[in-house]
């Protein structure tokens, strides 16, 4: 098995994204070792970190950027280590192939967010983001909404508002307090490129923070 890095894995200190799939979450991560078919990485998606993302055993797909295209390869979770610093060890389980599929990159941004579910207006704040998708949390009003319930999303960017229409992934109550996963349906590709530089500029400055 070759191991050039950048091609048959995301380099050292260098930037890649872990998909759940199967639970339709992307969390950015920084890659802090690569040997004998394991990726240590530092997922680096604020309050993710703190639940229980992924187990020992989960599948995952890694992906990252290359010179000029981008790479991904299957793996699965050897190992979580929590606490302080948060580690998650994969074991590689495929070849590297090259990626048709854009990550959507994952920061924690929180920004003023209204959904509106039916004849309700929910009002709250995101807790991370990505061009495809929020989480974010609301004042609790009404019926908690169902997966697949139907939103007019819109919130605030430092350069104007973004509307889209979004259904929910995942709904959870937590006092009077909702937190929904919400993917995005049919957003404008502009707002995507906007989402994307804020995500971008948030993970920049959580990297300096923690250089500090």
């Amino acid at each position: 098995m070759t191991s050039v890095p950048g091609v048959d894995h995301p380099e050292e200190q260098g930037e890649a994204d872990v998909t759940l799939a199967a639970r339709g979450i992307s969390v950015s991560s920084r890659v802090e070792f690569v040997g004998d078919g394991v990726i240590t990485v530092r997922p680096s998606a604020g309050e993710f970190v703190e639940q229980s993302v992924v187990a020992p055993g989960d599948s995952v797909e890694v992906y990252w950027k290359a010179a000029e295209t981008r790479r991904a390869l299957p793996a699965q979770v050897l190992e979580v280590e929590t606490g302080t610093v948060v580690r998650w060890r994969l074991r590689i389980t495929g070849p590297a192939e090259e990626s048709q599929r854009r990550t959507a990159v994952r920061g924690r941004v929180s920004v003023p967010v209204t959904a509106g579910h039916g004849s309700v207006d929910l009002k709250g704040e995101s807790v991370d983001l990505s061009e495809n998708g929020i989480r974010a949390q609301f004042e609790g009003f009404g019926a908690l909404p169902e997966s697949g319930a139907a939103l007019d999303l819109a919130f605030t960017l430092e350069d104007g508002e973004v509307r889209t229409k979004a259904e929910v992934v995942r709904a959870q109550a937590r006092g009077a307090r909702w937190v929904m996963s919400i993917r995005f349906v049919g957003i404008q590709e502009k707002d995507q490129d906007r989402v994307r530089r804020r995500v971008f500029q948030a993970l920049r400055e959580e990297r300096a923070r923690s250089m500090e």
